[in-house]
């Protein structure tokens, strides 16, 4: 009987595993209403009223900017206001924003429609109703099942956008995006448990007196430079790729012919090398060949855009490349931050991706207009380099995770003095506890770390 209480006592409860699946889905949505006009963007917007290259690019990655500007303060919002209410009202006004751009025939009114579904920005808020509703034990595997969420919107979205593009155009990919906006609020009004308190989570979000912290670490924030730099090629790229297509001979609505079969071998071609930095420890080297393989692949499209199979093979290593990027840049930040800091340092990183969408999508179209597909390419391929340069400084990450533990009401003395005897436990390299949270928030060298030990400090062990 003791060993079924302790096995049960490790497993998410059904409510839960509800939770974190409902949320995935709001993100997912989400996400696929923002992601599913890349493909098919620039050439819709060539029609529009007032469009010029360098605005159609605005037009594509302006969202990023409010996005950025939005996210953190959402997120701080509703520990005030409620998850729910805020998470509501960010997913309508992403919906106003999707109607005003189907409803555009100018540039100037998709502008003002990416505008405001950037001003949704309820990503963060998400995630700390997700920690709401999750026990600390099982914090990251609520938090992995919304991150897998996103990389496979993102590939569904690539893939869905030109089909959709072909049977309602690009103005009923927004209207869908409305609708899918307005069905996440049905599913968080009618599925989404409603949480029994509502605080602050240092893993999941942003603290104001650790942001001069978090900004000062050199290591942080080359991976913030890392991540602006990912999403500022992607969305540059994007600028020029249908456009590219179509000149190879590949018309808009056929595209998802070459990203279905490119996207799945990327996702094949990446997973050994997530091993090989994983599970062997080479991290930084396989960090420093896949920004090496995005430069790799900017050079090819911008030498040889002109060529479907050229194309093909440039796509398949961006790919490649760009999804292991997306897997491993979040853990390197779980890794570099200290144990109370990671909710804070994950919100400058995601400001960080959305202002490179922005900068990628605006900058991407001046390139256009001023010297056509080469000069995009060529200004991703620098960008590239320059990342390169950067990163190469980097240090070998630690191989650490994070680990949270609930050890109850406790006044300061008391954890002072817990500290160091969870320090002492085996394979706990830091310890960080929050006598008014009641959380301790540790790194741990999951290899060596001896669980049943440390589950001796947890006021919820069975």
């Amino acid at each position: 009987m003791e060993q079924r209480v302790a096995v049960t006592a490790q497993r998410m409860t059904a409510a839960e595993s509800r939770a974190a699946f409902s949320l995935a889905g709001i993100f997912s949505l989400r996400m696929l209403g923002l992601f599913m006009i890349y493909p098919v963007f620039s050439v819709y917007a060539e029609r529009l009223r007032d469009a010029t290259p360098t605005t159609i690019g605005l037009a594509l990655g302006v969202y990023g900017l409010t996005q950025a500007i939005f996210q953190i303060p959402f997120g701080m919002i509703s520990d005030r206001l409620g998850r729910k209410p805020v998470i509501a009202t960010g997913l309508l006004i992403f919906a106003i924003g999707s109607v005003v751009a189907a409803l555009a025939h100018s540039i100037q009114g998709v502008i003002l429609g990416r505008i405001l579904q950037g001003a949704g920005a309820v990503g963060s808020t998400i995630l700390a109703l997700a920690a709401d509703l999750t026990r600390e034990e099982h914090r990251t595997k609520a938090m992995a099942v919304i991150g897998m969420t996103i990389g496979f919107s993102f590939a569904l979205a690539v893939v869905l956008g030109p089909i959709l593009g072909t049977w309602v155009g690009v103005s009923g990919i927004f209207w869908l995006t409305a609708v899918l906006a307005l069905g996440g609020i049905a599913v968080l009004m009618f599925t989404v448990p409603r949480p029994a308190h509502t605080r602050l989570h240092r893993d999941t979000e942003p603290v104001p007196a650790l942001f001069k912290r978090v900004l000062s670490d050199g290591q942080l924030l080359r991976l913030d430079f890392g991540i602006l730099i990912l999403h500022l090629i992607l969305t540059a790229s994007f600028v020029a790729l249908p456009l590219a297509l179509r000149g190879g001979g590949l018309d808009v609505h056929h595209q998802w012919y070459l990203y279905l079969p490119v996207l799945l071998v990327s996702v094949v071609a990446m997973v050994p090398f997530i091993i090989l930095a994983e599970k062997y420890h080479h991290m930084k080297g396989v960090f420093l060949g896949a920004v090496a393989a995005l430069g790799v692949a900017e050079l090819l499209l911008m030498q040889w855009h002109t060529s479907l199979v050229a194309v093909a093979g440039a796509l398949i290593v961006f790919f490649t490349a760009f999804t292991l990027m997306e897997a491993t840049l979040p853990s390197l930040i779980s890794k570099v931050a200290p144990p109370d800091s990671k909710g804070t340092a994950m919100g400058v990183y995601s400001s960080s991706q959305f202002l490179g969408i922005f900068i990628g999508g605006t900058a991407g179209g001046w390139f256009y207009g001023h010297g056509g597909l080469t000069e995009v390419f060529g200004f991703t391929a620098v960008a590239a380099l320059v990342w390169l340069l950067v990163v190469a400084t980097m240090k070998q990450p630690r191989y650490l995770n994070s680990y949270l533990l609930n050890v109850g009401e406790i006044d300061e003395v008391q954890a002072d003095r817990l500290v160091r005897r969870l320090g002492a436990v085996r394979g706990v390299a830091q310890a960080v506890v929050v006598a008014s949270e009641g959380v301790a928030y540790l790194k741990v060298d999951s290899k060596t770390l001896d669980e049943a030990a440390l589950r001796e400090f947890s006021a919820t062990q069975a």
